[in-house]
C-alpha cells in the first residue's frame, strides 16, 4: 500500500512539474511574441514619424541635395515627378535619422538570446556601425557625388548642354549615398567575425589580393554611375576600410589573449 501511495505521489508530482513546465514555456512564448510585436511597432512608428517630419522640411532638404548639381538645370519632365522625388527624399531621410533608434530596438530584442561574449560586442559594434554609416554618407556627399557629377559635366561639355531630369538626379545621389554608407560597414563585419573566432587576422591579410579585386567589382556594382573616377575612389576607400577592420580585429585578438593569460 505504501508503495502504491508513493507511486501515486510521484506521478502527481511529475504531472505538476510537467504542467508548470508547459505554463512556463507558454508564458515565455507569449512574452517573446509581445516583445517582438512591441519592437516592430516602435520601429514602425519611429521610421514613419521621421519620414513625416522630413516631409515637412522637404523643400529646404531638396535644395540642399541640389548643391552638387551647381548650375545644371533640373527639370520636371512628367506630371507629379517632383512629388515622387519629394516622397523618395523624405523616405531616405526619415530612415537615416531613425536608424540609430532602430538599431537600439533591434539590440534590445535580440540581447536576451546572446551569450556573455556576444553581449560584450554590442556597444562597440553599434557605435562603430552608426559612426561608419554616417561617415559613409559624408564621404559620398563631399567626395563621390561631386566627383561623379563633375565627370559627367566635363565629359561632354563642348558638345551638349547638361539638363537633367530631377528624378534621375535624385535617384543617382540617393543610391550612391546609401550604397556607400552600407559599404562602410565592412570593418564592423570584420570585427564581429574576428571577435567570435570565425576568421583570424592572418586569414584576412593573406586574402588582401582577393579583397582588392572584390572591392573593384563591388564598386562597379553599387555605383550608379559608370565613370571610372567614382568607382576608383569607392574601391580605394573599401580597401582602406578593410585594413582598418583588420587592425581592429588584431587589437581584439590581442586583448582577448591578454585577458585569458591574466585569468590563468
Amino acid at each position: 500500500m505504501e508503495h502504491i501511495a508513493y507511486s501515486r505521489r510521484s506521478t502527481s508530482n511529475k504531472n505538476k512539474l510537467s504542467t508548470q513546465t508547459i505554463l512556463a514555456e507558454h508564458t515565455e512564448k507569449k512574452t517573446l511574441n509581445f516583445r517582438n510585436s512591441q519592437s516592430d511597432t516602435i520601429i514602425f512608428l519611429t521610421k514613419n514619424i521621421s519620414i513625416f517630419f522630413s516631409f515637412l522640411i522637404i523643400k529646404p532638404l531638396i535644395s540642399f541635395l541640389e548643391i552638387p548639381a551647381g548650375d545644371i538645370h533640373l527639370l520636371q519632365l512628367a506630371p507629379g515627378e517632383f512629388l515622387f522625388v519629394a516622397i523618395k527624399v523624405a523616405g531616405y531621410s526619415g530612415l537615416i535619422v531613425s536608424m540609430p533608434y532602430i538599431f537600439y530596438q533591434l539590440i534590445l530584442f535580440i540581447s536576451p538570446g546572446l551569450t556573455k561574449q556576444e553581449k560584450s560586442l554590442i556597444l562597440p559594434t553599434v557605435f562603430g556601425s552608426g559612426l561608419l554609416f554616417f561617415l559613409g554618407l559624408i564621404f559620398s556627399w563631399w567626395i563621390l557625388v561631386p566627383a561623379a557629377i563633375n565627370f559627367f559635366i566635363s565629359f561632354g561639355a563642348d558638345i551638349v548642354e547638361p539638363t537633367w531630369s530631377i528624378e534621375r538626379y535624385f535617384d543617382f545621389v540617393l543610391l550612391l549615398m546609401s550604397s556607400t554608407a552600407i559599404a562602410f560597414q565592412l570593418p564592423v563585419l570584420q570585427f564581429i567575425l574576428g571577435s567570435l573566432g570565425i576568421i583570424t587576422t592572418e586569414k584576412m591579410i593573406s586574402n588582401w589580393k582577393i579583397v582588392v579585386i572584390s572591392s573593384a567589382i563591388l564598386s562597379a556594382v553599387i555605383t550608379p554611375s559608370t565613370d571610372p573616377l567614382t568607382m576608383s575612389l569607392l574601391s580605394i576607400s573599401i580597401v582602406f576600410l578593410f585594413f582598418v577592420g583588420t587592425g581592429l580585429t588584431y587589437l581584439s585578438e590581442n586583448l582577448k589573449s591578454k585577458t585569458l593569460s591574466s585569468s590563468h
